[in-house]
């Protein structure tokens, strides 16, 4: 179960209970799930109790086990239990990382994209279809590059198409001399980083390091697309699948034994579960970017993805190692590579950053 089909999960119960005259309130329009903010309570939560007890008149945990009971046995969902004052928690029942996996392949680079119908859940916020703004706190160089951006980031949340606006001629020489100093890429990385209100820091010269943000992402990037190729030169390819393999039982062919999937992978790689939870969480991130007007949000949430990468590859290797066959789990994990790869190519874009294939 993805995300947004939690979402979609969720408001089904709330329009139940609602039609069976359990609760007397307005059905939403939307229902939220992110990830919780402590570990070790479940994959999502919801404060969908929460917004609701007002309208029912009743204690948001009284509406909360209203919902749990009618959450509970749904398939997708292992286990629904409430938190504090009255939170819903979800733990994904077998599957749920495949699922996923299988969601972003499917939708490639319209993966993010909200397309709404009636009635239906998104997991975040509306985005207000109006025009574009210019930025209000930039000028010059930064609010061109800035509007932009948000031009397709809103787009891509379902707000507004961007409108052609005349960018004025110091903002135009200003921003081709900072190309000419700095290439593209990092020109729009060090303009687009900042929070509105913080100063943009530029460096002296682009950087192919580690420690320059940018670099890191498109590295990654560029590594999940060396994973697929060196995967089809071994002669196998990605698909969703397990990921995790336990530490004792092998199958008869004396190979380690896939886990389940949900919570038991999870606690058996919490490095692809941070990694995961990244891409499961993208979609809400270019929606927050939208809503807010603020591409830095998307900046920041590729550069916690791409920076799960490397862990997630030295505790889950995507590829056979030594004289080890590729088996399930390497095409499962390629396919999670490819995922992550897809997320970070389709925010990339959203910037106007390149996706090299080869650093």
């Amino acid at each position: 179960m993805t995300p947004a089909e939690l979402s979609r999960t969720v408001l089904r119960s709330v329009r139940g209970a609602v039609d069976d005259d359990e609760l007397s309130v307005p059905v939403p329009t939307r229902i939220a799930v992110r990830p919780p903010r402590r570990a070790g309570c479940g994959d999502y939560a919801s404060n969908v109790a929460l917004q609701l007890a007002k309208d029912a008149g009743r204690p948001p945990r009284e509406v909360a086990e209203i919902l749990r009971r009618r959450l509970a046995g749904s398939a997708g969902i292992a286990r629904v239990e409430i938190a504090g004052p009255g939170f819903l928690n979800f733990t994904l029942g077998g599957g749920a990382r495949a699922a996923l996996v299988r969601e972003i392949r499917a939708a490639g680079a319209r993966y993010g994209e909200q397309r709404r119908g009636a009635g239906e859940a998104v997991a975040g916020a509306p985005v207000s279809r109006g025009p574009v703004p210019d930025a209000p706190l930039h000028r010059g160089a930064r609010g061109l590059v800035v509007a932009e951006a948000l031009g397709r980031i809103v787009a891509a949340a379902g707000g507004g198409r961007p409108r052609d606006a005349a960018a004025a001629p110091e903002a135009v020489r200003e921003c081709a001399g900072l190309v000419a100093r700095l290439g593209e890429d990092e020109a729009r990385w060090a303009l687009l980083r900042p929070a509105a209100r913080d100063a943009v820091r530029l460096p002296e010269r682009p950087e192919q390091r580690e420690r320059n943000p940018r670099f890191r992402v498109q590295y990654a990037y560029a590594g999940t697309q060396a994973l697929v190729r060196q995967a089809r030169d071994l002669g196998f390819a990605p698909e969703a699948g397990e990921t995790a393999t336990s530490t004792g039982e092998t199958t008869s062919a004396g190979t380690p034994m896939p886990t389940g999937t949900g919570t038991d992978a999870a606690a058996a790689e919490p490095a692809a579960q941070e990694l995961l939870t990244l891409l499961a969480t993208y979609p809400a991130a270019v929606e927050s970017a939208a809503r807010l007007r603020a591409p830095d949000r998307l900046v920041r949430h590729l550069e916690a993805t791409a920076d799960a990468v490397p862990g997630w590859c030295e505790e889950c290797p995507p590829l056979p190692v030594g004289e080890e066959k590729p088996s399930a789990v390497h095409r499962g994990r390629l396919a999670l590579a490819e995922a992550t790869g897809t997320v970070l190519a389709n925010g990339l874009r959203l910037l106007g950053i390149s996706t090299p294939d080869y650093l």
